[in-house]
């Protein structure tokens, strides 16, 4: 039989859909009739939680982490994991859930669950943009930064609310001028944006890097050069391939980015303020990940 586990779970409780779970009352129904602990942890949203929540995993030394709720929470759990050199599970419980998407998890919080027990584990890519900020998934500087930034201001969540942001940020869109270098490329574009990818899609199902993959080893650039509605279709509603004057796309392990004015720049879901500056380096196979065990 295999040895006990303990989980410590870490709840967001303002998370897109936590109003639809009650996690607290799902987890404990969940480990009822087993051998296993869940220790529960939930989110406040105060800056006091990251101290708080390290100095839990210290005292208590689970075995792994959960995060539970969006892309966000799934950030913060991670950078935690990595230090303590931890698996991290999840349990897609927010608005976006990108991240979740890309790793194949069930949407339903019991097989979620079954997973974050029993799953396997696989070691995905990270990478660290500016030196220090953890992504996990997909940041990006220009029009899509510009719309998180529109969201999160006005407080508005799911997918009406990323509309309704989205038809804000069309209206003032702007191009850049940017700088892209890398081991491989060293180059400067016109773009309404451009994308650090470590995945393959954003958390509302927008695909914006068809062949991403979080394992290996290298992530990819992806420029949108020209806002067109054919290109913007394919982006929301997966079709391809993409017209290469619209839209370029280079592999790469590090890259700096440099505008000629300041944009809008988010990582994993996050704002980040406007920066004319960009540089990301990968970590392959630094974070463990509990999958689907098929």
């Amino acid at each position: 039989m295999p040895p006990a586990l303990h989980l410590l779970f870490v709840i967001n409780p303002g998370s897109g859909s936590a109003g639809k779970t009650n996690w607290d009352a799902t987890i404990g129904d969940y480990f009822a009739p087993l051998p296993h602990t869940a220790e529960l942890f939930h989110l406040t949203g105060a800056d006091a939680d990251a101290p708080a929540l390290r100095a839990r995993v210290a005292r208590h030394r689970p075995d792994r982490l959960v995060a539970v709720g969006g892309d966000g929470t799934v950030k913060l759990v991670a950078e935690l994991a990595l230090a303590a050199g931890l698996p991290l599970a999840v349990l897609p419980a927010g608005s976006a859930n990108g991240m979740a998407r890309e790793l194949a998890l069930p949407a339903d919080p019991v097989r979620a669950l079954d997973v974050a027990v029993n799953g396997r584990e696989k070691a995905v890519d990270v990478l660290y943009l500016n030196g220090t900020d953890l992504c996990l998934h997909l940041s990006d500087i220009g029009l899509n930064a510009q719309l998180v930034r529109h969201a999160q201001r006005r407080n508005w969540h799911g997918m009406l609310g990323y509309a309704r942001a989205a038809f804000w940020s069309l209206l003032r869109r702007r191009l850049l001028r940017v700088r892209v270098q890398s081991d491989t490329e060293d180059m400067e574009r016109t773009a309404f944006m451009v994308v650090l990818a470590n995945a393959r899609v954003y958390g509302t199902g927008a695909e914006i890097n068809p062949d991403g993959d979080v394992a290996d080893g290298k992530f990819e650039v992806v420029l949108l050069r020209r806002l067109v509605g054919r290109e913007l279709l394919k982006m929301f509603w997966r079709f391809r391939p993409f017209d290469p004057a619209a839209v370029e796309i280079f592999s790469t392990t590090a890259v700096s980015l440099e505008t000629t004015r300041p944009a809008a720049f988010q990582v994993d879901g996050e704002y980040r303020g406007r920066t004319t500056r960009v540089e990301a380096t990968i970590r392959p196979g630094a974070l463990r990940v509990l999958v689907p065990a098929a």
